[in-house]
């Protein structure tokens, strides 16, 4: 299939920046300009409301008196010109005066309005109950007590809070995650519903800092990332979560954005990868974008519990060894790939004591991606087969000696049902759709540090590798693009990543497992029909 010219992108790319360029040196002009002419825009204002003031005069004085007070007038004017200097003395009496009717009187902001005063004065009032303790004889929360020595610093727009810097006494349990969680949860409540929250705790100096989170974006499509070889973008976060940003393309535009990237290969310590989620939260999109990522540098392998055919853009393609929806098609497929893992590291092992390296078939990458295995397992049972889980032991405890990766998405109603090697070996986590803050942390280890939205996007959610923080991810808009509801623009971001077909697709047998070994595998395990 033809590729998208990148020309195009970068021509629309280069003329949005010089608009943008052009405009920021507009404005950067227009406020140099603003501040070179500020005492002629000052002087021009006050001759204005010297004249202004004038006619009022003039139109107040009765008409009995204004012949003597044109008369008067006159001759204070004569009276100026025959003075020395007269003329150039009036000019500059009138200037001042100007200067002094000119200037902006508009009296600076110096504290939060009313409405904002209250909504500080609540917020406080509430605060009281979990910040203060009968004992102590001077406390920072009480009932009418000072707000703002609690809230020495915040921040509003448009009368809605965006920033809180509260301060709380030492006695405090800020390290119990129960306290924590009940004040962070009044805050959210009584600073409004509807956004997202980060609370940064500061243990040492007794502060909580409250910020808005912006939503993250939602438009970005599948594309080509800046990687490296063993990189996965799994999504976007926060700018300030991670310290690398990568180009993307969003509609005309281009631009940089904070990627999440999970590692894998040798040398990664979290190999494999477990997404769980609500049904329509994303988990499919979030596997269909790491096998199209994947498949530029290794080969896949594709076995799905649902049946709803997700996954039937990437039959017969290039580097796709099988996509695999039913229960024999499926241990096949998993057979061959705990042995494909044996057979790697036994070549692998022989190739280091003999001196040599790593032969090339067993350094090019396999993925095996799961999608709901749990149905697989429901239907062993009844069929009394072997649960395909029990294949995974092989890949999940050796892969990464192998480079195997494996990956795992299934839904929160059958948590259970996963096997505790699957539990134990998949150290990069995802929680995609809405969770409560307990099911974010039963899978992640650990809390978030931000609430949750109230209507999640399919994509939206928390990711967490290994032991690192838990971060806030928006996996790229990767969905079927035979699915009738998909946008047509989505649907041909993913048609221009699919590699080429290397079986036709009425030449595809259905349901049967379509291994396509290495060149120098010996004796691949044959497929079930």
């Amino acid at each position: 299939m033809a590729r998208r010219p990148r020309q195009l992108p970068r021509m629309l790319s280069s003329g949005s920046a010089a608009i943008t360029r052009s405009r920021e040196i507009a404005r950067t002009a227009a406020d140099s300009a603003t501040d070179v002419l500020h005492p002629v825009i000052t002087l021009t204002r006050g001759l204005r409301k010297l004249v202004a003031a004038g006619r009022r005069k003039w139109s107040d004085t009765p008409k009995e008196r204004r012949g003597s007070a044109l008369f008067l007038a006159a001759a204070v004017v004569l009276v100026v010109a025959l003075i020395p200097y007269g003329p150039l003395l009036a000019l500059i009496t009138v200037m001042a005066a100007a200067a002094w009717k000119g200037r902006d009187r508009t009296p600076a902001r110096t504290g939060p309005g009313e409405a904002e005063t209250d909504r500080l004065r609540a917020l406080y009032e509430a605060l009281v109950p979990y910040f203060s303790v009968a004992e102590d004889p001077a406390p920072l929360f009480a009932h009418g007590g000072e707000w703002d020595k609690a809230f020495p610093e915040y921040d509003f727009d448009d009368g809605r809070l965006v920033r809180l810097l509260v301060r709380y006494p030492a006695y405090f349990t800020d390290g119990e995650p129960a306290s924590r969680a009940r004040v962070e949860q009044l805050l959210h409540a009584k600073s409004g519903r509807g956004r997202e929250y980060r609370f940064a705790w500061d243990e040492e100096g007794n502060q909580l800092l409250m910020t808005v989170l912006p939503p993250l974006a939602t438009s970005i499509a599948a594309q080509r990332f800046v990687t490296a070889p063993g990189e996965t973008v799994l999504g976007f976060t926060d700018a300030d979560a991670v310290q690398r940003t990568v180009p993307v393309t969003e509609g005309d535009r281009t631009y940089d954005a904070s990627p999440v990237i999970w590692r894998t290969g040798t040398r990664s310590t979290e190999p494999h990868l477990l997404a769980l989620g609500q049904p329509g939260s994303g988990t499919s999109s979030l596997l269909r974008s790491i096998a199209l990522q994947a498949l530029q540098h290794g080969d896949v392998v594709i076995v799905e519990g649902s049946g709803t055919g997700e996954y039937a853009c990437l039959t017969g393609r290039g580097g796709v060894l099988a996509v695999e929806c039913g229960l024999p098609g499926a241990l096949a497929s998993l057979e061959w790939a705990a042995h494909e893992t044996e057979r790697r590291l036994i070549a692998a092992n022989r190739a280091r004591q003999a001196g040599h390296p790593a032969p090339e078939d067993t350094r090019r990458p396999l993925w095996i991606l799961l999608d709901r295995p749990s149905v697989f397992g429901h239907l062993a049972a009844a069929e009394g087969r072997t649960d395909p889980q029990q294949l995974l032991q092989v890949p999940l405890r050796h892969g990464r000696a192998a480079n195997v990766t494996v990956v795992v998405a299934e839904q929160f109603d059958a948590v259970d049902a996963l096997s505790e090697t699957v539990r134990t070996h998949t150290r990069a986590r995802v929680v995609l759709g809405p969770a409560t803050a307990g099911q974010v942390e039963a899978v992640l280890g650990e809390p978030p540090h931000t609430t949750p939205p109230r209507d999640a996007p399919p994509g939206r959610g928390y990711a967490r590798l290994g032991t690192g923080p838990v971060m806030r991810l928006q996996v790229p808009a990767t969905p079927d693009p035979y699915d009738d509801a998909t946008s047509e623009a989505h649907r041909q971001a993913v048609v221009e990543l699919l590699p080429e077909r290397v079986l036709p697709p009425e030449t595809e047998p259905q349901g049967q497992a379509r291994i396509q070994p290495p060149a120098q595998e010996p004796e691949p395990v044959p497929a079930e029909g």
